[in-house]
C-alpha cells in the first residue's frame, strides 16, 4: 500500500496552527454594577444602551447577555487582548461614570482540537506495523 497522507492536513499548516492556538480571539467581559451604580444608574442607562448598540453595530461587541442571578451584563467582545477590551468598555457611559466594572477573560481556540488534524504516528496508521 502506498504511503498516502491525509490531503486535508499539510505540514505547512501546523506551524500556523500553533500560532493560532495561543492567540486571543475574543474577550468574555462580565460586568457588575458598582456601589456608585446602584444609586443613579437609571439616569445613565439610556445612554449606555445606545452606546452598546453602536459597539454591536460596529462589530466590537459580538454577543450580549443580561446576568440572571445578579445585576450586570456579559459581553463577548471582539478584541485580541484584555487591555484592548478594557479600553473599549471603559468608554461606555457606565464605565466613564464608575458605575460598572468588568472582569475580563481572554478566550482563544480550544487547543486540544489541534490533535484532530495532526497526523498520527506512523505505527498507528499502518496496520502492517504491528506484524
Amino acid at each position: 500500500m502506498p504511503d498516502v497522507k491525509n490531503p486535508r492536513v499539510h505540514a505547512e499548516i501546523l506551524p500556523a496552527l500553533a500560532a493560532v492556538i495561543g492567540s486571543t480571539t475574543k474577550i468574555l467581559a462580565i460586568g457588575s454594577i458598582t456601589a456608585k451604580g446602584t444609586e443613579a444608574i437609571a439616569s445613565v442607562r439610556p445612554h449606555e444602551v445606545r452606546a452598546t448598540v453602536r459597539y454591536y453595530l460596529a462589530g466590537k461587541i459580538e454577543r450580549w447577555f443580561s446576568r440572571t442571578e445578579d445585576r450586570g451584563v456579559v459581553f463577548i467582545v471582539n478584541a485580541t487582548s484584555t487591555a484592548e477590551a478594557h479600553e473599549l468598555l471603559e468608554k461606555l457611559p457606565l464605565g466613564v461614570a464608575g458605575m460598572m466594572e468588568f472582569e475580563l477573560i481572554a478566550l482563544g481556540p480550544l487547543a486540544p482540537l489541534a490533535m484532530l488534524i495532526a497526523e498520527p504516528p506512523r505505527s498507528q496508521c499502518d496496520p502492517r506495523a504491528s506484524l
